[in-house]
């Protein structure tokens, strides 16, 4: 039973992650950037989308070490000199793929409530799928809103930024991969633990939403 559950949280991951970065190319198109679509990226393909390390290996690791899972795909290529609004047109690009992730676990919470699947009433294995695709997306959302390139948050920043700010977020682009790698293996924990937080004060948001408990 437990490969089952690495199975079904592996496709919930795969997922997950396609849609966000379907999301990240859409908007891209619709504000001007074709390069999304002509790089065979604007499909739920998983072969065009999936990272072996971020995709697969991180939030298998994270499952099997109880810890929230989080992770990422390969980044969408967006030409920023083809949008509409520059730097905002680029913010509104990287704020779809977390906002996907949002309304994947707001979708899962709110079915899983009122079927009342998301408590077991259907056994223990849509419990877990509901639960794990709540859990899942609030993750992503969380983990790609952090302000480091090149995560989602970081796009928004920069539109938002001075630029002095905007000088050092550039130069950061280079290393940003290498320092997203190296702030998950040495401060998963506090990662573990900011996240945590976050998904459950969106979690009580959720709650609010429907009434309460």
């Amino acid at each position: 039973m437990d490969f089952l559950y690495i199975i079904l949280v592996l496709l919930i991951v795969v997922g997950s992650v396609i849609l966000h970065e379907l999301s990240h190319g859409v908007v891209a198109y619709l504000l001007g950037d074709r390069t999304a679509k002509e790089a065979g990226r604007l499909t739920l393909n998983p072969i065009k989308h999936i990272d072996p390390f971020m995709s697969i290996l991180v939030p298998v690791v994270l499952y099997l070490l109880r810890a929230p899972v989080f992770g990422g795909a390969k980044p969408v290529p967006i030409d920023t000199r083809n949008l509409k609004w520059g730097a905002w047109g680029m913010a509104l690009v990287a704020i779809a793929g977390p906002l996907t992730n949002f309304f994947i676990a707001l979708l899962s919470f709110l079915i899983g409530h009122f079927t009342g699947l998301l408590y077991g009433s259907g056994g223990e294995l849509p419990e877990f799928v509901f639960t794990e695709f709540l859990y899942i997306n609030l993750g992503f959302m969380i983990f790609n809103l952090i302000p480091v390139p090149p995560l989602d948050g970081s796009r928004v920043l920069y539109a938002i930024a001075p630029d002095g700010f905007r000088n050092v977020l550039v130069q950061l682009e280079q290393y940003g991969v290498i320092i997203v790698y190296a702030l998950i293996l040495l401060f998963g924990e506090v990662f573990s633990h900011l996240m945590i937080g976050g998904m459950n004060g969106i979690l009580n948001f959720f709650y609010w939403i429907v009434g309460g408990y």
